[in-house]
């Protein structure tokens, strides 16, 4: 057959619909449809849009599957109800919002990360990096803490079901934000106790989302940097879209940290957007990666081979590699 340039034109073009999606959600749109179906002129007067470009807006929105429209009246598709109405606790939304405001800019930059290797982020134009800034605000730091563990929450519940929590009695989250993945280990697994360990600023809002579950006397917070400091003991540590942050020596360093603290028969669990080992299908993995390029110093995502070698030489006896949802594995290593 004749080569189509379809899908090149659609690749090269992606910012496009990407972009409408992006605004959408900033618009908050799909919270205001969540209370119910509305006509063009209601949403354009709700919403502050000038009547030239919002039809064509609203009905992108259709054809990409994030609306539905019926007899001129317009609602959330399935997704984008369950997920982008900042109503509901399955709001993915806020990543997103960051991407709208931070990341659609920065990837501009893209090939002079390639060329250079730099960051092409806040600190490429001088200012304070993003996270720095974002841990000494509060206010958006609880937003930011939300947005992850909504991103996380499939995982961390397949992680509560699949890992073979009755050989344990303890665990530790480490990079644990609001304390999700605690709180869905302990609550299907009445046994288990464990902690989370991330910096201390972020223990009032652990606390506070943790005191909602019905287990929360069986989990704690512990502060700390986890390269400055020990890890807490456990015979479970996990470690959730941590690695990625860092260079070859820091994951090797935070693996072996979390050796030590372990017992003989205790285990590690990695998980990420693990890229598959041909690196062929896991495009978010791979596009993780190029994003931490953008935003990182050395960071870069990894293969489940490359995650086991790591764990071998750190001395883990053996590991195993579980898909878990959506892009995410993880990689289990045993002491």
């Amino acid at each position: 057959m004749t080569p189509q340039p379809d899908t090149i034109m659609q690749l090269g073009m992606g910012f496009w619909a990407s972009k409408t999606l992006l605004s959408a959600i900033e618009l908050e749109l799909f919270t205001d449809l969540a209370t119910g179906p509305k006509d063009l002129e209601t949403i354009r007067r709700r919403l502050g849009l000038h009547e030239r470009g919002a039809r064509d807006f609203l009905d992108t929105l259709v054809t990409v599957g994030m609306l539905e429209r019926e007899d001129g009246l317009y609602r959330n598709g399935d997704e984008a109800d369950h997920f982008l109405d900042k109503a509901k606790p399955t709001y993915i939304g806020g990543v997103l919002e960051m991407a709208n405001h931070r990341l659609y800019k920065f990837w501009g930059g893209l090939t002079d990360a390639l060329r250079t290797g730099h960051p092409q982020n806040e600190t490429r134009h001088g200012q304070e990096p993003f996270f720095e800034t974002l841990y000494s605000d509060p206010a958006r730091l609880r937003e930011f803490l939300g947005a992850m563990t909504a991103v996380s929450r499939a995982a961390n519940s397949a992680i509560a079901r699949q890992v073979p929590w009755g050989d344990y009695q303890t665990f530790a989250d480490i990079g644990t934000a609001q304390g999700d993945l605690p709180v869905q280990i302990a609550e299907a697994n009445e046994h288990m106790r464990g902690v989370g360990f991330d910096l201390p600023v972020v223990e009032p809002i652990f606390d506070e989302y943790v005191s909602r579950s019905r287990a929360a006397d069986r989990i704690s917070f512990v502060g700390g940097d986890f390269f400055e400091d020990p890890l807490p003991n456990a015979d479970v540590i996990l470690m959730g879209h941590i690695l990625h942050d860092w260079g070859l020596e820091e994951k090797k360093t935070l693996i072996r940290k979390a050796y030590d603290a372990l017992p003989a028969g205790g285990s590690l669990v990695i998980y990420e957007s693990i890229i598959d080992d041909d690196r062929r299908f896991n495009i978010f993995g791979l596009l993780m990666s190029l994003n931490m390029l953008i935003e990182t110093e050395r960071g870069f995502d990894f293969t489940a081979s490359d995650c086991q070698g790591w764990l071998a030489d750190a001395g883990f006896s053996e590991s195993r590699v579980e898909h878990l949802v959506g892009p995410d594995s993880m990689v289990v290593g045993v002491k």
